[in-house]
């Protein structure tokens, strides 16, 4: 089987689009399928997380000696590969992986050379894994158009709040716009739209909400909205646990999210 990849994007930061990517992948393991995280965020929020999930698992910090972009530089990503759980692995970020674009420049001279550069990287990894999560910076750059070009299908995380909104618009507009027309993305197709972190009987959630259904048409939003839960806060401190009923209702939830997008798209 050929691994699915999925981004998670929206260009307004702090919509929830990391903790998706990292609930998801692990959900995916759970529900029996081989996942695979990347995180190409320089800021490396995921890669910290799963790092202390880690922890929890085994009871030792776990070091990483190949960075993702040295692994792109000897141009093998299994080199980064980390094994957090059962059925579920990571490729870490770190504060160097800023300089990609600049190191782009220096191997490819044409922008559409640099953007399919990635894809080709990956490529190997499908046979290996049934999903692949990419996690992104919230901003256009070679990273983004990058990971939107080797992608399968972009999950939209939106928060339910006007200006996430119109980050998602946004999102989708570029894709279309850029993406999928100027660089000619083979597979890339919109899975959905999550909504995040709304707050029961709040008026603006609501109204967003009902306009995202008008924007995007009711078919195109999950069924499944991301409350706001303290525990998911907490894991950016403690990692990912399963202790209590918080952590049950976490996974509850997450476990419904995923079985949206096996749905979606039609894996087995």
């Amino acid at each position: 089987m050929t691994a699915k990849i999925l981004v998670s994007g929206n260009f307004k930061g702090g919509t929830g689009k990391t903790t998706t990517a990292t609930m998801t992948s692990i959900a995916l393991a759970r529900n029996g399928y081989r996942t695979l995280l990347i995180d190409l965020d320089p800021q490396a929020n995921a890669t910290d997380l799963f790092f202390k999930t880690k922890e929890n698992i085994t009871g030792e910090i776990s070091p990483f000696d190949v960075t993702l972009l040295k692994a792109i530089q000897d141009r093998n990503l299994s080199k980064a590969i980390i094994r957090l759980d059962n059925n579920v692995d990571f490729i870490p970020s770190s504060a160097d992986f800023s300089l990609y674009p600049r190191y782009m420049e220096k191997i490819k001279d044409e922008y559409i050379d640099r953007v399919q550069y990635l894809d080709k990287l990956i490529n190997p990894l499908k046979e290996k894994y049934d999903f692949i999560m990419l996690d992104l910076p919230p901003t256009i750059s070679l990273i983004t158009d990058s990971a939107l070009y080797a992608s399968d299908w972009v999950l939209i995380v939106m928060q339910t709040q006007e200006r996430s909104l119109q980050g998602a618009e946004g999102f989708i507009d570029y894709m279309q716009n850029q993406v999928v027309n100027d660089f000619h993305a083979p597979r890339l197709q919109v899975l959905g739209i999550l909504p995040v972190l709304l707050k029961n009987g709040a008026p603006i959630d609501k109204s967003t909400l009902t306009h995202a259904i008008e924007e995007f048409g009711e078919e195109n939003i999950f069924p499944i909205t991301i409350h706001n839960m303290e525990r998911l806060k907490r894991y950016d401190v403690t990692g990912v646990t399963s202790k209590d009923q918080f952590d049950r209702k976490v996974r509850w939830v997450y476990d419904r999210v995923t079985k949206e997008i096996i749905k979606r798209t039609g894996a087995k």
